[in-house]
């Protein structure tokens, strides 16, 4: 049950907006003036805050700016209840970062809706998401707007792409957003030596080259068809425009891909300080996360030389590696096809 904290000095208005909450399900902290506000708001922390302007002792513009004081309640979702009706008014108060305003008089349901809005909002701020594309689909559906990310990728122009085929390079600059249809992608950085280390895996239903986007950056990798592949290509404008109308979405893919550096950086310790053999189980264990379909036992057809790249080897030692762990039954090859034989020790295995 969530708490709403509701400070109104109008005796009249403050029950009879109590009672519509608590008949709605919530429970409900009330204060007659500010100060009582915040010194409730302190020791029984709400979920949201509703809260007049014009009131004595302390009003609704010195409420807000003690709660942005806080680390405790600044992030409560603060939404005034006003008679001011006047633009300066509205524009003060969400300049101090009010969340939202109700004039009075309202009715039930304005008042219902604006809070429901509000504490679903903040639950997706909280939430974690993974840090892949089930983490963004995820997100789209907890705010209602899966059909964001799906109409992207309809009726678009599509690109067929060879095995080893460059879709993009590193340096270029963005101007499209990549979504996959059919086929793998990957992304991968070459060294001064030529050598290549894979640090990204797409499938269908996937898109791809938006961090630059965001960033408004130039790619910082290449990305190629792991095998033929049919990718669909979306404007750069378009994808530009989902994020400036959806601010909570932006706020999301960052966080989103403030995981996907972070497993970067994993791998990059992995690879810095796991053995070969333990490089090579994971780069097994992480296809078949990314492209498992619920087959048991899982069978994956890939080159060798992409498998070292994602393993961070040289062709020929992962070649070797391969064998012995045919040798100790923990995977199978058929006719170039791997199958993972005992997932679960590849998983566990020691450094």
């Amino acid at each position: 049950m969530n708490t709403i904290l509701l400070i109104e000095d109008n005796l009249e208005i403050r029950e009879n907006t109590a009672e519509i909450l608590e008949l709605a399900n919530y429970r409900v902290l009330t204060a007659e003036n500010g100060k009582l506000g915040i010194e409730k708001a302190l020791a029984d922390t709400p979920d949201l805050i509703i809260c007049d302007i014009m009131m004595p002792v302390l009003d609704g513009y010195g409420v807000l700016h003690l709660l942005n004081k806080n680390e405790k309640l600044k992030d409560i979702p603060f939404v005034f209840l006003t008679a001011k009706t006047e633009r300066q008014d509205f524009r003060k108060g969400m300049e101090m970062g009010a969340d939202d305003y109700i004039t009075k008089p309202f009715t039930e349901l304005e008042l219902l809706n604006a809070i429901e809005l509000r504490l679903k909002k903040i639950s997706i701020l909280r939430k974690k998401y993974e840090s892949n594309q089930q983490g963004v689909k995820n997100l789209m559906e907890d705010i209602g707007r899966l059909d964001l990310l799906a109409e992207l990728s309809v009726n678009r122009n599509v690109n067929l792409y060879k095995k080893k085929h460059v879709i993009y390079s590193e340096g270029n600059h963005p101007n499209r957003l990549f979504f996959v249809q059919k086929g793998k992608v990957k992304l991968f950085k070459s060294n001064d030596d030529g050598k290549d280390l894979t640090i990204g895996l797409f499938g269908e239903g996937e898109y791809f080259g938006y961090l630059p986007l965001l960033e408004n950056t130039t790619y910082k990798e290449t990305a190629e068809a792991l095998e033929d592949a049919e990718v669909a290509v979306i404007p750069r404008e378009e994808f530009d425009e989902l994020i400036k109308e959806n601010p909570i979405v932006m706020k999301k893919f960052i966080q989103i891909l403030a995981g996907n550096i972070a497993d970067k950086e994993n791998q990059l310790l992995g690879l810095a300080y796991n053995s070969l053999r333990k490089r090579v189980a994971d780069a097994l264990i992480m296809l078949k996360k990314k492209f498992g379909d619920g087959a048991v036992p899982f069978s994956i057809h890939i080159s060798r030389e992409d498998l070292a790249n994602i393993a961070g080897t040289a062709t020929e030692s992962l070649i070797r590696t391969l064998s012995d762990f045919k040798s100790e039954k923990l995977i199978d090859i058929k006719d170039g096809n791997i199958v993972l034989i005992n997932e679960k020790k590849l998983l566990n295995l020691f450094n």
